[in-house]
Formats: C-alpha cells, sequence, structure tokens
C-alpha cells in the first residue's frame, strides 16, 4: 500500500486520538479508559515546571478533566494504570505489564549499577525489603528503612539500614516484577507494595509467578501491536521504541503480525524506510487539531518519525545546559490542524495562578495573528486546567 505523507500524518494523528472531538461526555472515567487503550503506554517524569507529565496526554485528548479522576485509575484497586519500565518510567494497563517480563528477568543483568550491586552483595537485605513491602506496604523508600530500622534494628557502625541501599534495594525488586509501586505521593515519591495488592484480581493470578507469565515471543507481538494500534502507521524502528525493545524481537514479532494480516506493507512518500499500517488504522480525511503537547507525549517519541511525517524537527533540551539551548528549558510543541507550527516554552506561576511564556518559536511561515490567536486559546484552556480555583493570564 502506498500512503501521501498527508495520509500517514493524518492516519498517524488519529491512532493517537487527535481525530476525535475534544470533550468530556457523561462518563469523564470512561474517557479517560479511552485515551489509556488508545496510547497504550504514559510516560511520567519528574520534572514539575509546568506539570507533573503524564497529566497532560489526557488534558491533549479530551481538554479538562479532574486530574485526581487519573490519580484514582493509578493509586486505588482496581487500577487501571500500574507503572513499570515500559518507554520509560510509565504508566500502562494492568494487562500489559506481565508482557514485559522478559525485562523482569533482566534485573540482575540489565538494571542500574546500585541495583545491581545491592542484589549482590547485600541478598539478605534484598530479602527484607521484599517481606517488608509484603507485610506492610504501600511504603515509600523513606518509609522502608524507617520500618526496617523498627522491626528489625540495625547497628550503624556497619551499613545499618542505609537509605541509599533500601532505596537500590526496592528499585532492583520493582525492575525484577518482584514488587510492584501502588502510585506515587505528592512529592512523587513511588510506593512501592505487593504484587498482590497493585495487580488487580483478573490478572495477579498469572503474574505473580514468572512461571505463568507469557512466553517472551507471545510478548513481543503483543507488545508491537499494541505499538502498531498506537502508531496507526509506522516504522519497525517505530514500533521498536515504543516499549524499547532490541531490533531482532521487534523483526521477529513485525513477520508475525504480517503473516496474520495484522500489520500491511505499505510505504509512504518521501520516507526510504518499510512501512506497516494497522489493519485497522482509521484513515480520516482531515484532522482538526489544536493542543499543546507534552515534551513526554507518545506523539512525539520518536524524533524521526516527527521530522518525516510533519517536517518538525524536535528536540528536548531539559538535559541541554541552559547557553546552548535553542528553543528553550520545558518546550511543548503546538499542534493545530494536521501540522506541528511552534514551540512555547512555558512555566506554571503557581502562586500567581498564571502560565509564563519563556520562549516561543514559530516554524518558517507561521506565527501570524490567526495562529497566535489559536495558542492563546489553547493556552487559556491550559491555564483552566492547572489552576481551575483561579483561573489566571498566560504571558
Amino acid at each position: 500500500m502506498r500512503l501521501s505523507r498527508t495520509q500517514a500524518r493524518r492516519i498517524a494523528l488519529a491512532a493517537q486520538g487527535f481525530g476525535r472531538p475534544r470533550a468530556l461526555s457523561a462518563s469523564p472515567v470512561r474517557d479517560l479508559q479511552r485515551v489509556i487503550d488508545t496510547v497504550g503506554v504514559v510516560q511520567i517524569d519528574s520534572v514539575n515546571v509546568l506539570c507533573r507529565s503524564h497529566y497532560l496526554p489526557f488534558f491533549s485528548r479530551l481538554g479538562a478533566y479532574d486530574p485526581a479522576l487519573l490519580d484514582r485509575a493509578r493509586d486505588r484497586a482496581p487500577r487501571r494504570l500500574v507503572e513499570y519500565w515500559a518507554h520509560e518510567a510509565s504508566l500502562i494497563p494492568p494487562a500489559t505489564w506481565p508482557l514485559l517480563d522478559f525485562r523482569m528477568r533482566r534485573a540482575h543483568a540489565e538494571s542500574w549499577g546500585g541495583m545491581q550491586r545491592v542484589a549482590r552483595d547485600h541478598p539478605e537485605l534484598v530479602s527484607a525489603v521484599r517481606a517488608e513491602i509484603e507485610a506492610r506496604g504501600p511504603l515509600t523508600s523513606r518509609q522502608t528503612e524507617a520500618a526496617l530500622q523498627h522491626d528489625a534494628p540495625r547497628s550503624r557502625e556497619d551499613w545499618g539500614w542505609n537509605w541509599s541501599l533500601v532505596k537500590n534495594a526496592l528499585e532492583h525488586l520493582f525492575w525484577g516484577g518482584e514488587i510492584g509501586s501502588s502510585g506515587r505521593t505528592m512529592q512523587f515519591e513511588r510506593k512501592y507494595d505487593s504484587l498482590e495488592r497493585m495487580l488487580p484480581p483478573a490478572v495477579h493470578p498469572h503474574a505473580i509467578d514468572p512461571a505463568t507469565r507469557p512466553d517472551a515471543d507471545a510478548a513481543y507481538v503483543k507488545l508491537v501491536e499494541i505499538a502498531a494500534r498506537a502508531h496507526g502507521v509506522a516504522t519497525a524502528q517505530c514500533l521498536r521504541d515504543y516499549f524499547r525493545l532490541s531490533v531482532s524481537a521487534t523483526a521477529k514479532a513485525v513477520e508475525s503480525l504480517v503473516a496474520q494480516g495484522t500489520l500491511l506493507p505499505a510505504t509512504i512518500e518521501g520516507w526510504n524506510r518499510p512501512a506497516y499500517l494497522h489493519r485497522n488504522a482509521r484513515k480520516p480525511r482531515r484532522i482538526d487539531a489544536r493542543v499543546v503537547l507534552s515534551p513526554f507525549d507518545s506523539l512525539v517519541w520518536t524524533r524521526d518519525r516527527i521530522a518525516a511525517l510533519f517536517g518538525f524537527d524536535y528536540r528536548l533540551e531539559i538535559y541541554v545546559p541552559a547557553p546552548k539551548r535553542v528553543h528553550g528549558y520545558y518546550v511543548l510543541p503546538f499542534l493545530l490542524g494536521e501540522d506541528l507550527i511552534g514551540r512555547i516554552d512555558l512555566k506554571a506561576d503557581r502562586a500567581a495562578g498564571a502560565l509564563r511564556i519563556q520562549r516561543l518559536t514559530w516554524e518558517p511561515g507561521r506565527g501570524g495573528p490567526e495562529d497566535r490567536a489559536e495558542l492563546d486559546a489553547e493556552l487559556d484552556l491550559l491555564t483552566a486546567f492547572l489552576f481551575p480555583a483561579r483561573p489566571g493570564v498566560h504571558n
């Protein structure tokens, strides 16, 4: 199948939920679930200069929903979202969690150095931390240290219940799928918990025992299919990046999905790579969107794809030294119609209940009065969403 760049762009936007009216129905919880089902993965991040990033993809697709509903979906049983290392640290549907068992099994070899060292050098600490979480969770890392000091005090002359060791033990167990997270605190601390309490009853009987989790090859096929639905049309690189899979695992899964007829080989104008169209992908004749996107929105994860489909060169500059930044610190792409037409570096002034525009950059040929009026209207909506008690202004 041959697709023009415009067709591929519309398919991509529709697959990410931008082809629907941006409004809440009589059932906001069902609206949130629709977004979860559409994107499959929501990346989280600790940066809070505007707001926690996972709130924005839902605003971009639904408008001004109640963020407490999203917190409840993550923090209260039966959960609609659980946290794990998917794209990066991410929120995923509980049913997706067991599919990432292949990553959990590699915790001893592929987790970060501190986690590997504590598992190797202090196995008794890891066992004690697991027992404490299973008995008393949910607990933050600080609460876990305090609980251990109370339940099994140790001399500080050796290593005691050293916080960094406890934290690394918790992260090792979390990475390894031996414990989970039942939410986050207001300070964004992870609340570690047992799998029995974290996972819904329909999921945990087959997830608690690693022997009953899906076979790796079958899991790869399911994960790539989730990525393919969320992309609409994509290259193997795009599909691989969604869950950070290996090249070989993705290639094998793509081959299987093509054989099943789930993925249809496609070519895209100006894109010199094989592409794949999901058989259920919508092909709208027009997309009429107007949203600012989180820097961590799944639409803009794969930079090469955004450049190829939108002609938009997007780079996250949070970790770039300030003097070398081109567009700013927390830069949100601005989607208008079917095009990414600008970048806006935003900061929340919480004391004033307002948004501050640090820097605004338009794409060549854009930024006229009509574009600026559309951006102003969108920022008014975002301001009211972030500061509902006292909506302020942006400048």
